[in-house]
């Protein structure tokens, strides 16, 4: 089995030394992709192209073998190549008569061939023997030199014929690792996977970074995409996945910062972090999905804010794209599943966001909050490799409720300027108010006879709590969803 790659265009424009580099790097990510499924699997470069072959022949192994080489960064295209060996004229016009006979049918065509080796005829008698051959062997519509509507190219190597059977798109862009490393800033949804795919095509090592707001469940959502971004796309090599536990942060904010303030400060913290553990692993720059008034946070004056906490450069790949291009993008990468699926976290929303936030004034908000809740946070990232990320994690059941019993508390964990605009009644059943950001360190002093009902608007909050009560310990929560 011979598939013949093609490089991405601009990598052959490039000088020779940069071509000749960047070829090498592909080999060896094609070999690092590909030995799994062929640990004898061999590989030759060539000026322009590279030619890999396997010694395996199954419909499977073909399959698999077209599959990964799809997805691989730095592969314009490649061609399938079937090989045979032939003693004469007569034997390549049957082996190719048999492949392309019937694809001629009604067609023009030419025949163009390709020589190496020791053969008793030359390039331009093998292609008239065969076109000559084919125009009478089957029902073709002519010969025709230029412009036909089929080519039929085939390549002989001494007494080796080779017939490029099919032809099949790659990814394109630059191979992996032949640009720098980039520290993708995840939040799971169809943003953060497209803007991290972008830079796998483009040639970097991406790795990831989760600020972990709502608890497990949206952490193992993050690990799932990141994980199918890696295996598909970034096999070839080996990245980092890094879990920041930021829910201390976001208390922080909601008990210190101005409300119409708390989407570009957050966002400032994730920077902090972002930078602080892009310059542990000697990473340069940090990647967002960030696109230009999206959301309040995401318009240039806001994003100028953001921006100036932090020396590291940040790019933002999709800063001009809509939303429906980022969707279209994340189903064709095959992202959008996840994304779909991914459970939204609605702490930090402010009912009247700033869309023009002063520096200064950002400023003298965060002067009011507690830096070292967010150096506990960065000191507690957790590392881990990618290829850790495919286990399954196992998340507690969580039991929804319509209807509060005797014994049961409906507990309202929405922000405060959230409850206050529409309080939550329910005749004849006791509600308290608890903010989901105190919920983790004052649930326990509730009445542990009691159980506790979680109330949020989307419902979406109450479950990421009641998870991660669960796991605390706390067998007395449901959710409560009337």
């Amino acid at each position: 089995m011979k598939f013949i790659i093609k490089l991405h265009p601009e990598i052959t424009i490039k000088s020779k030394s940069v071509r000749q580099r960047m070829s090498k790097i592909l080999q060896g990510n094609i070999r690092n992709v590909l030995k799994p499924l062929d640990e004898h699997i061999k590989i030759r470069a060539d000026w322009d192209k590279l030619i890999v072959r396997s010694n395996i022949f199954t419909d499977e192994h073909r399959a698999a073998m077209v599959a990964a080489l799809s997805c691989i960064p730095g592969i314009q295209s490649f061609l399938e190549v079937k090989e045979f060996r032939v003693d004469s004229l007569d034997d390549i016009l049957t082996h190719t008569q048999a492949m392309f006979g019937e694809a001629l049918a009604g067609k023009t065509f030419c025949v163009r061939a390709k020589r190496r080796g020791q053969q008793s005829f030359s390039s331009l008698d093998v292609e008239r023997y065969v076109g000559g051959g084919l125009n009478q062997r089957c029902e073709t519509g002519g010969v025709k030199l230029k412009q036909p509507d089929v080519q039929v190219n085939l390549e002989l190597d001494g007494d080796r014929l080779y017939l490029v059977s099919e032809q099949h798109a790659g990814l394109g862009g630059f191979p992996i690792a032949t640009q720098e490393s980039v520290l993708s800033l995840m939040s799971g949804g169809y943003d953060s996977g497209v803007a991290s795919f972008q830079f796998i095509k483009r040639g970097s090592r991406v790795h990831y970074c989760f600020f972990n707001l709502g608890g497990r469940e949206h952490e193992a959502g993050v690990r799932e995409v990141v994980h199918y971004l890696w295996q598909k796309y970034g096999a070839s090599h080996r990245v980092k996945f890094i879990s920041v536990p930021f829910e201390g942060v976001v208390t922080e904010i909601l008990d210190k910062i101005d409300k119409g303030h708390m989407g570009v400060v957050l966002k400032r913290m994730m920077m902090r972090a972002g930078a602080a553990v892009a310059e542990k692993l000697a990473i340069n720059a940090l990647v967002t999905g960030e696109s230009m008034g999206q959301v309040s946070s995401q318009t240039v004056t806001n994003l100028n804010v953001i921006d100036r906490v932090t020396d590291t450069l940040i790019l933002r790949p999709l800063i001009a794209s809509d939303k429906q291009e980022i969707i279209d993008q994340a189903r064709t990468i095959g992202t959008a599943p996840f994304a779909e699926k991914m459970p939204e976290y609605c702490g930090v929303i402010s009912q009247k966001p700033t869309i023009k936030a002063d520096l200064s004034r950002v400023e003298q908000e965060e002067a009011r909050f507690d830096f070292g809740v967010l150096d506990t946070a960065i000191q507690a990232s957790f590392v881990e490799d990618v290829r850790d990320l495919g286990r399954v994690w196992s998340l507690p059941e969580v039991e929804f409720s319509e209807q509060a019993g005797e014994r049961e508390v409906i507990l309202d964990i929405r922000a405060p300027e959230e409850e206050e605009l529409a309080p939550l009644v329910v005749e004849g059943r006791e509600v308290v108010h608890l903010p989901f950001f105190r919920l983790a360190h004052q649930f326990g002093e509730l009445d542990p006879d009691k159980t506790y009902l979680l109330y949020c608007a989307r419902g979406v909050m109450s479950r990421l709590q009641a998870i991660q009560l669960k796991e605390q310990g706390f067998e007395n929560v449901k959710v409560y969803r009337p």
